[in-house]
């Protein structure tokens, strides 16, 4: 199944939260969702769970990293 990268605005506190939680084997739910929302956005189906794959390393803008698995024909 192809990947779909994610990447969703956050501010560092936040960015570093899911970061930390990730780290210990947790999910950070909303932004979980949210990712899923921004594959449906596009016009994908997802296939499976966003993966988080990490941040950006931006001086101003922070983004959170996701990756979606989606269904290659499906489209809303």
């Amino acid at each position: 199944m192809p990947l779909l990268r994610v990447h969703l605005d956050s501010d560092r506190v936040t960015a570093r939260r899911v970061l930390h939680l990730h780290q210990d084997g947790k999910t950070h739910h909303d932004s979980r969702e949210a990712a899923r929302e921004q594959v449906w956005r596009q016009g994908r189906t997802p296939a499976g769970d966003p993966v988080f794959v990490g941040i950006t390393n931006g001086r101003r803008n922070v983004q959170l990293l996701y990756d979606v698995e989606v269904y290659p024909d499906t489209t809303r």
